[in-house]
């Protein structure tokens, strides 16, 4: 491991890649340190050390690195962004222009790129509106009788909006600079830079509260929870397909073997990030109806806010594994795939071409998304579970989104080093 770290820097254009990606990610952690214009600092400090934030956020903080709730440039976080691609990802099956673009190729996905961009700046507007907004009414931080921003007025709160949707610009504009010019996906390195920044906070905070031996024993869940992550993402069921020998001109094309991998965890963290912000809406309503005496709110509040609750783990259980089926099935598309091997001349060993083909590949992928859905399900309990046992932080640090995006993004970023040191015949990471 060390001697590949050491190859890698040893090649001048891969060091020149690492370099870049870690100076971004200094310029993009220190955006995410900086106040927006109009904030009184010392007593938004004062209100995180006093009270809980609202669980409402928590995700939303999450991906911001705990920016959101200290009301930085960049406290909107990549959650904009994320939301735009899952938005344009659902409206590329339901609307046939989109669906049209992308099957163009490149030129396709470069405008649905664009429309993403789009997209992502008017959900940040719209999203720095209502955290300025809370903060201005001091609901952002619930329980704080502190004032928030140094001032009330139009001015303040417009600077405050148009300071956040720039900062969610630029961080987009890091993102592309890191896929281009360095290595990996740059949204995914930004996205596990701003996790992996709420980690010693919430580790010391857990040790804090409940001891040295309360800490060892999460540390301990924890190592077990990466291992166990990492060995299902890397999880696959190979389904091997042939390729036909064909004549064009005189030339033999075909004949070959290769395989469609199919992962057991298909569906990523989008299933997570969906039920999580399903969950969102009935927490939303009782925020801002709080003097309802309604019976309705009233059960909504007891037994679906906070997330300790077991009636709260089970819906959330199962909301994860509906979306896991539901994202699967818009992403992977077995008769598609069945008419590109008939066109080209594959076909998978003992399984009739075409119609038997995509039946074949849909009775698969069904039985392994149910193990994959059973995966994500449990993982996110993790953080849930633990906060009722040992009055964790909701901000458990070995919680499953975190835990998800952390080794997803590592192993990913990992494989693309491997796959350019052993271009240049060094030995890799992952041997």
């Amino acid at each position: 491991m060390l001697s590949a770290f050491a190859n890698a820097f040893r090649t001048p254009d891969l060091r020149r890649k690492l370099l870049f990606v870690l100076l971004i990610v200094m310029i993009f952690r220190l955006g995410s340190q900086v106040p927006t214009p109009g904030v009184n600092v010392a007593n938004v400090d004062a209100c995180l050390n006093d009270v809980e934030s609202s669980g409402l956020y928590q995700l939303v903080n999450l991906f911001s690195g705990g920016a959101l709730l200290q009301l930085t440039v960049f406290a909107l976080g990549i959650m904009p962004y994320i939301t735009a691609s899952i938005i344009l990802q659902l409206l590329v099956v339901v609307i046939p222009r989109l669906e049209a673009l992308k099957k163009e190729g490149q030129a396709g996905q470069t405008k649905i790129t664009q429309y993403t961009r789009y997209l992502t700046l008017g959900l940040a507007l719209l999203q720095a509106t209502g955290i300025v907004a809370l903060a201005r009414s001091g609901n952002l931080l619930q329980g704080c009788e502190r004032e928030l921003l140094h001032s009330n007025s139009t001015s303040t709160f417009l600077t405050m909006v148009i300071t956040m949707t720039a900062g969610t610009a630029v961080i987009m504009w890091l993102g592309e600079l890191i896929t281009d010019r360095g290595i990996g996906n740059g949204m995914s390195i930004l996205i596990f830079c701003q996790v992996v920044a709420t980690f010693p906070a919430s580790l010391w905070a857990v040790q804090s509260s409940q001891g040295w031996v309360v800490f060892g024993i999460v540390m301990i869940i924890g190592l077990l929870l990466v291992a166990a992550v990492i060995f299902i993402e890397q999880a696959q069921r190979r389904i091997p397909v042939q390729y036909a020998r064909r004549m064009v001109g005189r030339k033999m094309f075909g004949g070959s073997s290769t395989y469609i991998p199919l992962k057991v965890n298909q569906a990523g963290i989008i299933p997570v990030i969906f039920a999580s912000s399903l969950l969102y809406l009935p927490a939303m309503a009782v925020q801002f109806n709080q003097a309802s005496t309604s019976p309705v709110l009233q059960w909504v509040n007891k037994y679906l806010v906070g997330g300790d609750h077991p009636i709260y783990m089970a819906v959330y259980f199962l909301l994860i594994i509906f979306f896991t089926y539901f994202y699967v099935s818009i992403t992977f598309n077995p008769e598609e795939v069945a008419d590109n091997m008939k066109k080209y001349g594959g076909f998978i060993p003992g399984i009739r071409a075409g119609k038997p083909t995509e039946d074949y590949l849909s009775y698969v992928l069904s039985r392994i998304t149910f193990p994959g859905a059973l995966y994500l399900g449990l993982i996110s309990l993790v953080p849930l579970i633990a906060f009722a046992l040992i009055n964790a932080d909701q901000n458990f640090p070995f919680g499953g989104t975190s835990i998800l995006i952390m080794v997803g993004v590592a192993l990913d970023t990992v494989k693309q080093i491997e796959s350019q040191l052993q271009q240049r015949n060094y030995e890799g990471f992952l041997r």
